[in-house]
């Protein structure tokens, strides 16, 4: 999810009272929520998709990243102190709360994130599997809202000193979690609809169904389903009542094309299939060489390029035939000067 939802939850959480237990509670909880997204600074070293969502939200993390923000959370309040800047209405440090609340703040935070359709691998370092929860879009406004109604309502109530200030908070984290539950029992029934609907239609198996929201309407879901060489796209609306529509033919994968092994030795096409999870390619064989376009069915408009795709150009000597395998070898290392587009 994005780091506005990530944020809002741990604000929530301290809203609903959490932020009482400690001094610091607050800014522990927020911080703690968007911690695992620290690998974005792998974007300065060049890394994305591949890097994205992994160590920093597995079980490592889990041990290290909580414990390292406690200690800077005691160390910056100690720092206040000296200087004479520590507000006086701040509680006192409880070490064992802080330590409490940053394994809460960091746990919102692959939760909320398994529940899109982009993915987290939760089990880092020790499995590099892929988990998708298929639940909420990756921006949610809907969760913004419920999330961030029952901050506001909150903070209001804490300043006023009514009786229950942290009640608002608390349903704003009940709605969140009952519109995630019922989001997520509507992309099993959309998956649950399709299947049915392309396994009447195609005369393949049907190996691979996926529905994933889409944003600002939570009645409609975006469908994938895929045989062993191709992928149909479709859409599903819930309102008034379950209409599923399905685009007529198949877009191939083209996923054992030579233009395609060659084209993953670039390390940028090489990561984009270590991280998709629907992948398909289009070949386009020209005189000036072969383009090669990988992208990803969750994020495509059918056959048409999607947001994420990536595209090389391969020289003509490279791939002169889709017949003729990609040579190896030093002279294939030789040859391969695939310029991006």
């Amino acid at each position: 999810m994005d780091n506005l939802a990530h944020s809002l939850a741990g604000a929530a959480l301290g809203e609903a009272g959490l932020k009482k237990k400690t001094g610091l509670g607050m800014a522990t909880l927020i911080i703690a929520a968007n911690l695992p997204d620290v690998d974005a600074f792998g974007l300065l070293f060049g890394e994305n998709l591949a890097w994205r969502r992994g160590w920093t939200h597995g079980p490592v993390a889990m041990l290290v990243l909580p414990p390292l923000l406690v200690g800077a959370m005691v160390l910056f309040d100690r720092w206040q102190t000296r200087r004479g800047t520590r507000p006086a209405g701040r509680l006192p440090l409880h070490v064992g709360w802080l330590f409490a609340l940053a394994y809460i703040g960091w746990a919102s935070h692959p939760l909320l994130d398994f529940m899109n359709s982009y993915g987290i691998r939760l089990l880092m370092p020790f499995s590099e599997r892929w988990f998708y929860g298929d639940t909420l879009f990756i921006i949610d406004v809907w969760l913004w809202i419920a999330l961030g109604l029952g901050v506001w309502l909150s903070r209001r109530c804490w300043r006023r000193g009514s009786p229950h200030p942290g009640r608002p908070a608390l349903v704003g984290l009940c709605v969140a979690a009952s519109y995630a539950t019922a989001m997520g029992l509507g992309s099993i029934a959309a998956e649950r609809l399709t299947r049915e609907a392309a396994e009447a239609r195609e005369t393949d198996p049907i190996e691979t169904v996926v529905a994933t929201p889409v944003p600002i309407n939570p009645f409609r879901r975006d469908v994938i389903f895929g045989t062993d060489e191709a992928y149909g796209f479709g859409v599903l609306r819930f309102t008034p009542k379950p209409q599923l529509e399905l685009e007529p033919g198949l877009t191939p994968t083209n996923l054992d094309d030579p233009a395609l092994a060659e084209a993953a030795r670039e390390k940028e096409i090489a990561d984009f299939l270590y991280w998709s999870r629907l992948p398909f390619a289009t070949i386009e064989r020209r005189a000036d060489g072969t383009y090669v376009t990988i992208d990803d069915a969750r994020y495509s408009n059918g056959p048409a390029a999607g947001r994420f795709a990536r595209t090389l150009r391969l020289p003509p000597a490279l791939v002169p035939d889709e017949a003729q395998g990609a040579p190896d070898g030093p002279e294939a290392d030789d040859q391969h000067e695939a310029q991006r587009d």
